[in-house]
């Protein structure tokens, strides 16, 4: 069994800095599991910023919808396994799920299952969405609600856990 790590924080807090920092501390040849995708613009920007601050010893994965399967198809494969982010895979599942948070809460359980049976150490990035206010959209107190569970699966699963605010980490767990 392998060491899985949680690094949440606030949009722009420096968590996939310093969760990419983490996985320096292992050898080179590490994956990177991209749950977002170039829907746009200025996301096809965000993407290669962080792919070019990352630099070559990264192999990158892109997977939106199966996480599960793509953790369990590349064990094994890298020194340390980073995914970023759990929300975009729940933004992802949400829209394409027609069980709704429901059916996204069974595909986060089946991620977590994986934890168990690893060999590559994983360090997991995801938002905490829900320090602020009530959103007046249904939708989005349906997603923020379904981020705190989820992370809370993941959270309670993890051998570490950190929070990162305003670039700087605190631990939380491990």
């Amino acid at each position: 069994m392998s060491k899985v790590t949680l690094v949440t924080g606030g949009a722009r807090s420096g968590k996939s800095r310093f969760a990419e920092r983490l996985a320096e501390g292992f050898g080179p040849l590490r994956g990177y599991l991209a749950t977002g995708y170039a829907g746009d613009g200025e996301m096809a920007e965000r993407i290669s910023r962080h792919r070019a601050r990352r630099g070559d010893d990264w192999h990158t994965i892109e997977e939106p919808l199966e996480l599960a399967e793509a953790v369990n198809g590349n064990d094994g494969r890298f020194s340390v396994l980073l995914i970023d982010c759990v929300t975009l895979w729940l933004s992802n599942l949400l829209f394409r799920e027609n069980g709704g948070p429901a059916e996204a809460l069974r595909e986060v359980e089946k991620f977590t299952g994986t934890f168990g049976k690893l060999k590559t150490p994983m360090i997991i990035v995801t938002n905490e969405v829900g320090m602020g206010i009530v959103p007046e959209h249904p939708l989005a107190r349906t997603f923020r609600d379904l981020a705190g569970e989820a992370n809370e699966l993941i959270a309670a699963k993890a051998d570490e856990v950190y929070v990162t605010i305003s670039g700087l980490p605190l631990k939380l767990k491990g």
